[in-house]
């Protein structure tokens, strides 16, 4: 038991987090305890603080799912996790169960979601099930010149945009928007284009738009300056003059927002796909019979399969996705302050919270 261990808790919904000290962190038999190196701050760690959404375990809970770090202490049956580097899932699935044995391990009823259903990584240390830990080649981390503590934003901001690509079935020569780019959006901007399509990226921020211009978006366009119909009008002239496809479109819908989600499904052509990656409380009206006429689909995605995640890894080791200008680090300590200018929006770039041990 580390002597200096700690976890930053949340009490009720906007009341400042609490640092308290871990009285006992063992282990189990299939657990390991990891020392934190850093710890992303999600639009879905802000959605439980600020705007009510409920957390599975009870209050008090230490919050963060997106973590990296190192084994300090493993249990009996995860003696190879030993010393070794790791991005911890943001939902563990059992492993065990039907849907995970049938390869469907994001509706795992059995799941552990760091931050939801058990205490997160908003802390020194943290224990976790062994099952899934995508282990870290510190070599070639090294080599790219890359924090541990950055990588912590693959557990969820690059991985669910991952899978997302993966789902919608993204290959060279599609035709792919993301509205949204910011965190996970930006991310989902490499991915596809990783994947060979030509991605257009919308936002209404100029700043996250010129930053993902040089990483992958072939069109930027600000939705505060078009709206929905102007949006898909640009688009198809686009496409016109790279002479891609007018129709199967893949959308995916990364701002978590009421309008956004609205611009998304307006921007629906036939064959397309709509990808749901962005999450919000807000309810939105739309015309579900747009898929049916259009012989669309929509889909929803649920963070992403620990089976995944060395492949996306992988594509941050071998360059052909940036984590590190799309990332700020910031003490462990100064975590009110974080959520604050997170949620205001004075953020630009995605915080990583460090742990000093």
């Amino acid at each position: 038991m580390p002597a200096e261990a700690v976890r930053w808790m949340m009490t009720g919904q906007g009341e400042p987090l609490v640092q308290v000290k871990i009285e006992e962190l063992a282990p189990g038999p299939d657990e390991v305890l990891v020392e934190i190196a850093g710890c992303g701050v999600c639009h879905t760690d802000l959605g439980f603080y600020y705007d009510g959404v409920r957390t599975k375990h009870q209050l008090p809970l230490t919050l963060g799912h997106e973590i990296s770090g190192r084994v300090v202490e493993v249990g009996a049956n995860a003696l190879w996790w030993t010393d070794r580097a790791v991005i911890v899932p943001a939902v563990i699935p059992c492993g065990q169960c039907d849907v995970c044995q049938r390869g469907k391990a994001t509706i795992c009823p059995n799941q552990k979601m760091p931050g939801n259903d058990i205490h997160g990584g908003f802390a020194t240390h943290i224990v976790v099930p062994a099952q899934g830990l995508c282990a870290v080649d510190e070599e070639r981390l090294a080599t790219a010149g890359i924090d541990l503590a950055d990588l912590s934003v693959i557990a969820d901001a690059v991985t669910t945009p991952y899978f997302a690509v993966v789902q919608a079935g993204v290959t060279a020569g599609d035709l792919v928007v993301v509205n949204g780019v910011g965190g996970v959006g930006g991310y989902a901007v490499q991915i596809a284009s990783a994947f060979g399509a030509t991605v257009i990226a919308i936002d209404v921020n100029d700043e996250k738009l010129a930053a993902i211009a040089g990483q992958g978006a072939a069109l930027t366009l600000n939705a505060r300056e078009k709206d929905s119909r102007a949006l898909k009008t640009a688009i198809q002239q686009f496409a016109g003059e790279r002479g891609l496809r007018q129709t199967e479109w893949i959308v995916f819908e990364c701002s978590g927002t009421r309008a956004g989600q609205v611009a998304a499904f307006d921007l629906l052509t036939r064959g397309a796909t709509l990808a749901v990656v962005g999450f919000t409380m807000d309810k939105v009206e739309v015309r579900l019979s747009n898929l049916m006429a259009l012989h669309a689909r929509a889909i929803g995605n649920w963070g992403c399969p620990p089976e995944f995640y060395p492949k996306a890894l992988e594509l941050v080791l071998n360059g052909r996705i940036k984590v590190a200008p799309f990332v700020e680090k910031h003490p462990l300590n100064e975590i009110n302050r974080v959520f604050e200018a997170a949620h205001a929006g004075a953020l630009k770039r995605r915080a990583v919270l460090v742990p000093v041990h």
